[in-house]
C-alpha cells in the first residue's frame, strides 16, 4: 500500500462528504475569481475610453449644472486647442424608465475632430451632419432595443418637456467610449424647445488638445479663464473624469471584496470541520500505523495531502468554471453594459486571476487541514489505542 493509494482510498471513504466539501470550495473560488476580475475590468475600460489629449470641462458644482453656451467659443480660442464639442444631456426614455440610457445633443460638425479615435464610418457621419433629426447609436444600445440603421425612434423627454423623433443613420463602434449611448444634433433639440422658451447652456464641453504636452497648460488656462465667472468650471483629463465617474464602483468593489474574504473564511471553517471529522474517524487507522512504526511526519503529510487534494480539485473546478463562463459570455457579446454593473459588466478573466484562485484554494485546504492533521499525527500509540478500546 503506497502513500498515494492510501490518500486516494481515504478521499473516497465518504464520497458524498468529499463531493460537498469540494463543491463548497469550488463555489467560493468562483466568487473569488469574479471579485478579482472586477478591478482589472475597470482599469481596462478606463484605459480604453481615456484619451491622452481629450479634456472634460464641466461645472465645478457637478454634472447636473449647466454652463453658458458662450464658454464653448471662449475655450475654442485658447492656444493649443485643436477642437471643441459639447454635450447636452437630454435624458430621453424609449420604452420604460428603468431602461434609461445616456443620450446627448452635440455638434455633428465637430464629432470627427474631437473623437477621431472612435473611427465612425465617414458615410454615416456625413448623413449625421446632413439630416437634422439624425442620430448615431452605440452598438450595445442597438442590441439592447433591437434597433437597426434606418429606423425612426422616439425618445420621451424627462428633463425637457418635448419628445424627439430621431432617425438612426449609423452606429458608434464598440471600442469607442460608452457603447450604451446615443448622439443627436443639438440644434434639433433647440428647435423643439423654441416654444418652451428656448435652450440655454450646455452640460459639458469636450476639448481635444493638439498635443499631449499641451494638455496641462490648456486645463490651467480653462480654469483660470472662468475662475471668477458666473459658472466656475473644472477641467480634467478624460481618464480622470471617468475615474471619478466610476468612484461609486470602487466602493461597490470594496464591499464585494469584503464579502469575498468572509466567504473564504467560512469555507476554511467548513473544510477544517470536515477534516477534523475525517481524522476522528480514522483514529484506529492512525493507531495501527503508529504501532507499525510510522512516524509523525509521514502521517502528517498523508493527512495534509487529503485536505490539499480536495482543495486543489475544488479550486480548479471553481476557477475553471469562472474562466469558461466569462469567456463564453464575452464571445457571445453578453458582457457589455448592464443595469447593475454598468460597463464593469465586461468580465474578461485573466490567467493570473485563474492562478490566484487556485492558489487561494490550495492555501485554504492546507490551513484548514493543518491543525486536525497535526493533532492526529502527534497522537501517541497508547492514547490512540485507549480511544479505540
Amino acid at each position: 500500500m503506497s502513500y498515494t493509494r492510501l490518500v486516494w482510498r481515504n478521499l473516497f471513504r465518504h464520497p458524498l462528504r468529499t463531493l460537498f466539501t469540494t463543491l463548497s470550495i469550488a463555489l467560493s473560488i468562483f466568487l473569488v475569481c469574479a471579485v478579482l476580475t472586477l478591478p482589472a475590468a475597470m482599469e481596462r475600460i478606463i484605459a480604453r475610453v481615456g484619451s491622452s489629449v481629450r479634456i472634460s470641462v464641466h461645472h465645478e458644482a457637478g454634472l447636473t449644472y449647466w454652463l453658458p453656451f458662450s464658454y464653448v467659443h471662449k475655450v475654442r480660442a485658447i492656444p493649443g486647442v485643436a477642437a471643441v464639442n459639447h454635450f447636452s444631456w437630454f435624458g430621453g426614455i424609449y420604452d420604460e424608465p428603468k431602461n434609461q440610457f445616456p443620450n446627448f445633443g452635440l455638434d455633428p460638425d465637430h464629432v470627427l475632430a474631437v473623437w477621431p479615435d472612435y473611427k465612425i464610418d465617414p458615410r454615416e457621419l456625413a448623413r449625421f451632419k446632413r439630416i437634422r433629426n439624425a442620430c448615431l447609436v452605440g452598438g450595445a444600445t442597438m442590441r439592447k432595443f433591437g434597433w437597426q440603421v434606418g429606423q425612426e425612434i422616439t425618445l420621451r423627454g424627462t428633463i425637457f418637456p418635448v419628445n424627439l423623433t430621431l432617425l438612426i443613420v449609423g452606429t458608434i463602434p464598440e471600442g469607442a467610449g460608452n457603447p450604451l449611448v446615443l448622439w443627436f444634433n443639438r440644434e434639433y433639440l433647440e428647435e423643439a424647445m423654441e416654444s418652451q422658451g428656448g435652450l440655454r447652456g450646455v452640460g459639458m464641453i469636450w476639448v481635444r488638445a493638439d498635443a499631449p504636452e499641451h494638455v496641462e497648460g490648456i486645463m490651467h488656462e480653462v480654469n483660470e479663464l472662468f475662475r471668477n465667472s458666473e459658472a466656475q468650471v473644472t477641467a480634467e483629463t478624460e481618464k480622470s473624469f471617468f475615474m471619478g465617474f466610476f468612484g461609486s464602483f470602487r466602493t461597490f468593489m470594496r464591499l464585494i471584496m469584503a464579502v469575498g474574504v468572509l466567504v473564504v473564511g467560512a469555507v476554511v471553517l467548513i473544510a477544517a470541520n470536515t477534516s477534523a471529522m475525517g481524522i476522528r474517524e480514522r483514529i484506529p487507522e492512525i493507531a495501527i500505523l503508529k504501532s507499525l512504526g510510522f512516524g509523525r511526519r509521514p502521517i502528517l503529510l498523508a493527512l495534509l495531502a487529503e485536505s490539499g487534494t480536495v482543495a486543489l480539485v475544488g479550486g480548479l473546478v471553481g476557477a475553471g468554471t469562472a474562466w469558461g463562463l466569462f469567456s463564453a459570455l464575452s464571445r457571445a457579446g453578453k458582457t457589455g453594459y448592464s443595469q447593475l454593473l454598468g460597463p464593469l459588466g465586461q468580465f474578461q478573466m485573466s490567467s493570473t486571476v485563474f492562478a490566484e484562485g487556485v492558489s487561494v484554494a490550495l492555501v485554504v485546504g492546507l490551513i484548514a487541514g493543518f491543525v486536525p492533521a497535526w493533532n492526529g499525527a502527534r497522537l501517541g500509540v497508547v492514547e490512540a489505542l485507549r480511544r479505540l478500546f
